[in-house]
């Protein structure tokens, strides 16, 4: 991931925590794709744990634990961490980066991966899949949202970079997405795309994948 990324976040990081508390409320195609995510079978018949990766603030993590799994969170930005750690002292918080994951092959049940992958330069994509596919386990499901591309923009089937309030983000073709997951051996099994909601700028999407 890009360097400055991470330090762009400690910057915001409390007033980023403040803005988006309760971001997810009301977001009922992504709570729905959220609950399927967590009934994949390693997690609930074998127990296996659900990762926050790129977790922020911590409150994807949160409603994670709400559902009853085991759940924790990864982040790059210490500043974020330090925000999850201050509001949710339940849940284990983890530093690490999306390219080298500090996870054992297999050791997830779930993962949920949203809006985390969007700062990486398009090229990293592919190692960071291969990544997230290492430490998911067999029958595991893992959740990705992200900023859609928008023909009306003019985008086609490539990714389009953008002036991401924090850091550089690219907006993303679902079916270019999806390619790429499957090129790692992921298949799609579900996915959403909407339109922008008031005060956001791009479509968003999600692709559930196994």
């Amino acid at each position: 991931m890009r360097d400055e990324v991470g330090p762009a976040y400690d910057e915001v990081a409390e007033l980023y925590a403040t803005l988006f508390r309760g971001e997810l409320a009301g977001k009922e195609a992504e709570l729905a794709a959220i609950r399927q995510l967590v009934a994949a079978p390693p997690v609930a018949e074998r127990g296996l744990p659900v990762g926050d990766l790129g977790c922020g603030p911590g409150e994807a993590t949160e409603l994670l634990a709400g559902l009853g799994v085991r759940a924790f969170g990864l982040d790059l930005s210490a500043g974020m961490l330090a925000q999850a750690r201050l509001a949710r002292t339940q849940h284990p918080f983890l530093r690490g980066t999306l390219t080298a994951l500090p996870l054992a092959d297999g050791s997830l049940g779930a993962i949920l991966a949203r809006y985390s992958l969007i700062h990486l330069p398009p090229v990293q994509l592919p190692a960071a899949i291969a990544e997230l596919r290492r430490v998911l386990a067999p029958g595991g499901l893992l959740l990705t949202g992200f900023f859609a591309a928008d023909p009306a923009l003019g985008d086609t089937d490539r990714p389009v970079p953008f002036d991401h309030k924090v850091a550089t983000a690219h907006r993303w073709p679902v079916d270019t997405l999806a390619g790429l997951f499957r090129a790692a051996g992921l298949t799609e099994t579900a996915r959403t795309l909407r339109a922008p909601l008031p005060g956001e700028r791009f479509p968003q999407a999600t692709l559930l994948l196994g």
